[in-house]
């Protein structure tokens, strides 16, 4: 008996002895583990402009919701039209039907649902007090809109900026997600005398909401952020300040964007990695979007790890923007168009929430890729390195003899070499 009290003894003592280390294999193996993190996600914007189009966004809505790849739904500005009145009870029934979908829907406000609704043609109201229904009606609580539960968190959190529920923050894989209100129409600086309230202290949240998620991407290890907003914000100005304007007898208007667009250089500063700002525009395009990098800092030099992807759906009612990321290739990000199949069936009973599967590169249509979402060392100090040369995907391409080493020299706006364009997919039958 003693022998054998003491034999348990020691199979005790060596299993709590080799215990740790068993743990710590383990650990190291997850940790070796790839991480392939696959998902898509689909965005609209200028969808309804009359309330005759209320069943075609709704057919729209359940089209995206059909599909299993996709994890969220950003409805990037302008759920009304222009000349639709801002009443409450139109609000109420657009938040309806976002409310109906099954894939998480997360709104951003636009020109038309705010900024415009004190002309006479929507109904002669106050923009702000506008603004201030949106945010009680579509961002009351810390959920995206949808049947699907998707957590966000909102910049009304900080004690600071407890108005602006519309800014939010959300995480998907090694991407962080991030909208900001900035409406089309200047950004809503206004021209009369006195203070510009509204615009200048959305633009200092607007700021903060960035530097905000460029630490939060940095402690969760991501690896790009993408940013969601209504305007044009990045199309190429001259930044730089004019020796001899003070001299001109009708000044220019202010720039409501000049104070954004630093906030962004500032941010592609902070963190390397890739930062992709995606916004609709009105001006047709001949594949439904476009990609580039036009942001420039104040010495001209091109910003070589912001990249703008601009949408223009041919029909908004029947198309969505749609991106989809595979962190397991080399090239993680893919955009493409896709369209309403013609015969919609009717919805599947309403499940619980699984991971999508992405399918295989040769089920998919024809898209147009945004790889280079590794953490690069230092993209910006590559281009700044090389004069006015323009780092584009990390190669510096050399400024000519006697060019200036500030301004880089003109030429047409072309994406990243890290995107391959091809043609948009075919409508589905």
């Amino acid at each position: 008996m003693r022998r054998l009290y003491r034999a348990l003894l020691w199979l005790i003592a060596f299993c709590a002895a080799s215990a740790p280390g068993l743990s710590h294999a383990a650990t190291a193996k997850q940790s070796q583990a790839p991480n392939t993190w696959r998902y898509a996600f689909a965005v609209v914007a200028n969808v309804v402009t009359e309330p005759g189009d209320e069943t075609t966004l709704q057919r729209l809505i359940d089209a995206i919701g059909r599909d299993p790849q996709i994890s969220f739904l950003v409805y990037d500005g302008n759920l009304k039209g222009p000349r639709e009145s801002c009443v409450d009870r139109l609000f109420e029934r657009r938040r309806d039907l976002l409310e109906a979908s099954r894939a998480p829907v997360v709104f951003v406000p636009g020109q038309r649902d705010w900024v415009t609704c004190g002309t006479s043609g929507a109904g002669g109201y106050d923009p702000i007090e506008r603004l201030d229904f949106l945010r009680q009606n579509f961002y009351g609580d810390a959920s995206a809109l949808g049947e699907t539960p998707l957590s966000l968190t909102r910049e009304s959190e900080v004690s600071r900026f407890r108005p602006y529920r519309e800014n939010v923050r959300w995480q998907v894989g090694d991407t962080v997600f991030v909208t900001l209100n900035v409406p089309n129409g200047n950004n809503h600086f206004l021209n009369a005398g006195g203070r510009n309230g509204e615009f200048e202290d959305r633009v200092i949240a607007n700021g903060f909401w960035l530097e905000h998620a460029a630490e939060y991407a940095r402690r969760r290890n991501a690896r790009a952020i993408v940013i969601f907003m209504q305007a044009d914000a990045l199309a190429e100005r001259d930044d730089r300040a004019e020796r001899f304007s003070w001299l001109r007898f009708h000044r220019a208007p202010r720039d409501g964007y000049a104070e954004l667009r630093r906030s962004l250089v500032k941010l592609a500063d902070s963190f390397r990695g890739p930062i992709i700002v995606v916004h609709p525009d009105e001006a047709r395009l001949p594949r439904g979007f476009t990609i580039d990098q036009p942001l420039r800092n104040e010495k001209g030099i091109r910003i070589a790890n912001v990249t703008r992807v601009v949408f223009s759906l041919r029909d908004p009612l029947t198309q969505w923007l749609q991106i989809d990321a595979d962190m397991a290739r080399n090239t993680p990000l893919r955009v493409s168009v896709h369209d309403v199949p013609k015969h919609l069936p009717l919805l599947p009973p309403t499940q619980q929430p699984v991971t999508p599967e992405m399918p295989e590169i040769s089920s998919m249509p024809d898209v147009t890729e945004i790889p280079g979402m590794q953490q690069a060392p230092d993209l910006n100090a590559a281009s700044a390195a090389s004069g006015s040369g323009e780092a584009m995907g990390g190669l510096a391409v050399p400024p000519a003899s006697g060019a200036s080493q500030t301004v880089a020299p003109p030429r047409p706006l072309m994406p990243p070499p890290w995107i391959q364009q091809q043609v948009p997919a075919a409508p589905s039958n």
